[in-house]
């Protein structure tokens, strides 16, 4: 029962062993000398000025994530056009119902403004 796992075992534990070995490698041969230079951020050859950081506005994150909602979401179009002709009339009820959630969660965050960029 349990040899159909070795697989996937083995294939973890080669992974892990791929992660520790480079941060190792990494940490051996990697440079040791700290400076003000090596520490400074590098913007395409111009001296950074400012914080490196700042505060990003509520809206991009909420834009970012209703793309990556909608775009998660239009991943299930590719099997179902795949299997269109095996699920005849009863999968393509269940894909206009799906599409109708989904407009509807469209229509939503577009009249909450969550789609406005100012």
């Amino acid at each position: 029962m349990l040899l159909e796992y070795i697989a996937i075992a083995v294939m973890i534990a080669v992974a892990t062993f791929i992660a520790f070995a480079a941060i190792g490698l990494g940490e051996l041969f990697g440079p040791r000398k700290k400076s003000a230079a090596k520490s400074m951020p590098y913007e395409s050859g111009m001296n950074p000025y400012g914080e490196g950081t700042r505060r990003m506005p509520v809206r991009f994150y909420l834009i970012a994530v209703l793309f990556i909602l909608f775009d998660i979401e239009v991943v299930f179009f590719l099997p179902w056009a795949i299997a269109f002709r095996q699920l005849g009339i009863f999968g393509l009820l269940e894909m206009v119902v799906f599409i109708v959630i989904l407009l509807i969660g469209y229509v939503y965050a577009w009249k909450k403004g969550a789609l406005e960029w100012e």
